[in-house]
């Protein structure tokens, strides 16, 4: 919509106001002022309704960004990386001093020659213990370590898949859009040849099976604009669960801002093969979960070794009890005080029943079927890029030889419209043209769909949604 706005008035309205009888300017300036409001009014709405268009509008940045932000399973992530950072405190915990506390209190009754029946006691007890040597703690802080690792891989891997399905569904939308757009501009070819096919009827020109034929074939489009309508919707439902926004009725609407464009790749495999076997998210995720199995098999197999603590224990008594004889010849055996002993404790398994050895023998085979998976995986990039690869040449070729039938078929279209209103074609022709015009740009949107789709799969198998950090410090999330 085009608005032209100016201040002095065009044609008669253009006398200056001297000019004007003085009887008609009390009408003149009113008209005038009046169609300045309107001009404006219509400018403002015009502003806010194109504010309020694209601030509803959803780019494919921002639909990753939701995701990335309000995600339900991503969120389960990031709370999973807290646990796993508490679990490495457990885990180190293993090297670090145990001191504990035991502080009996009560009352004693019976009678006694010079003591009261009853009186009050208590007393304090303490233990301390440091690990000197023990073979599992070593592999318990890699161990820890792994765990946090663990966890933000896992993170990774759950935005990779996420923003991975969101790019896939918002593609989709945009091609269910876009094939309402090319439904709608062919209902109003096809309302255009009803309107000339009606304009010659009443001239006398045709008779009324041309019209019908008309409208029949306009009527045959209606379905199939609707099912396009309905996985369009369907699709946006899709992006906006993953989204993870809100889905209830009083919701605005979604409206998608750009569109499916076919760009030409050319990808190196070989080296793009190297930096996924490297860079993809759920091939470092297997090779941890294979270093997490192979210290767990070594805390479980330090309990072959022995382990040497250093202990100190003590016993406070505030009162020096007096207790009877008993039988030894030393007085100090008389009595009851506080006291404290240091030493050394040395535990070793000399003889195992097995159980250390099936733990072992368990963990090993947990660790040989994570070898066993890591090696599939890495044998499946090579063969997956390929595929897509090949997806990429067979999507070019395609749509350069429907970008030249698209050309042809709607050349062809507009001579026999052209023909058909003057009565030189019929309708049966105009009707084969205008559904291989249909068809042929559908396959043409179909094979931008294919293309886009495949970059975004190339786009997730060479680990390009994320860059992977393999530093295990605390700061790192």
């Amino acid at each position: 919509m085009t608005l032209f706005c100016s201040r002095r008035p065009v044609g008669a309205a253009g006398m200056s106001v001297a000019s004007v009888p003085r009887a008609n300017r009390c009408q003149a300036h009113p008209t005038l002022r009046t169609a300045k409001r309107l001009q404006k009014a219509a400018l403002i709405s015009a502003f806010i309704f194109s504010c309020a268009v694209n601030e509803n509008a959803l780019t494919l940045d921002t639909a990753l960004a939701t995701t990335l932000e309000k995600n339900p399973e991503i969120a389960q992530a990031r709370i999973a990386l807290e646990q796993a950072a508490g679990r490495r405190l457990v885990l180190r915990a293993t090297a670090y001093p145990d001191v504990r506390m035991q502080v009996p209190v009560g009352v004693q009754g019976g009678k006694r020659a010079g003591d009261p029946s009853i009186r009050p006691f208590g007393f304090a007890r303490g233990f301390f213990t440091q690990p000197l040597f023990n073979a599992a703690i070593p592999a318990s802080r890699r161990r820890g370590d792994i765990e946090v690792l663990l966890a933000q891989q896992r993170l990774n891997v759950a935005v990779v898949g996420k923003l991975h399905a969101a790019r896939v569904a918002f593609y989709t939308a945009l091609y269910n859009d876009s094939l309402h757009t090319l439904g709608e501009a062919q209902r109003e070819r096809l309302a255009l040849n009803i309107s000339t096919q009606d304009e010659r009827y009443r001239a006398g020109q045709t008779d009324r099976a041309g019209l019908v034929s008309a409208q029949l074939l306009e009527r045959e489009l209606e379905p199939r604009i609707q099912e396009v309508q309905r996985g369009y919707e369907g699709s946006v439902l899709t992006l906006v669960t993953i989204m993870g926004t809100e889905t209830s009725s009083t919701a605005t609407p979604v409206r998608l801002e750009g569109e499916l464009q076919f760009a030409a790749v050319n990808h190196d495999l070989e080296r793009e093969t190297a930096e996924a076997l490297t860079d993809r998210p759920d091939l470092q995720l297997a090779r941890t979960l294979v270093r997490a199995a192979e210290e767990d098999q070594r805390i479980i197999a330090a309990q072959y070794y022995p382990a040497l603590d250093a202990t100190i224990s003590g016993t406070y008594i505030p009162v020096t009890i007096h207790t009877a004889n008993g039988g030894s010849a030393s007085s100090s055996n008389n009595t009851v005080s506080s006291e404290g002993a240091a030493g050394f404790a040395l535990t070793w398994r000399v003889i195992d029943n097995g159980r250390v050895t099936g733990q072992v023998m368990k963990q090993r085979a947990i660790r040989e079927m994570n070898e066993i998976s890591l090696r599939q995986l890495e044998a499946n990039v090579s063969r997956e890029l390929k595929q897509i690869a090949n997806n990429f040449r067979a999507a070019e070729s395609r749509f350069k030889a429907l970008s030249d039938a698209a050309a042809a078929a709607e050349q062809n279209v507009n001579v026999l419209q052209r023909s058909l209103a003057e009565g030189l074609s019929s309708q049966l022709e105009f009707r084969t043209a205008e559904n291989s015009l249909l068809e042929t740009k559908s396959a043409l949107l179909a094979a931008t769909y294919q293309q886009n789709v495949a970059r975004a799969e190339w786009d997730r198998a060479t680990g390009r949604y994320f860059q992977f950090s393999g530093d295990t410090a605390g700061n790192v999330h």
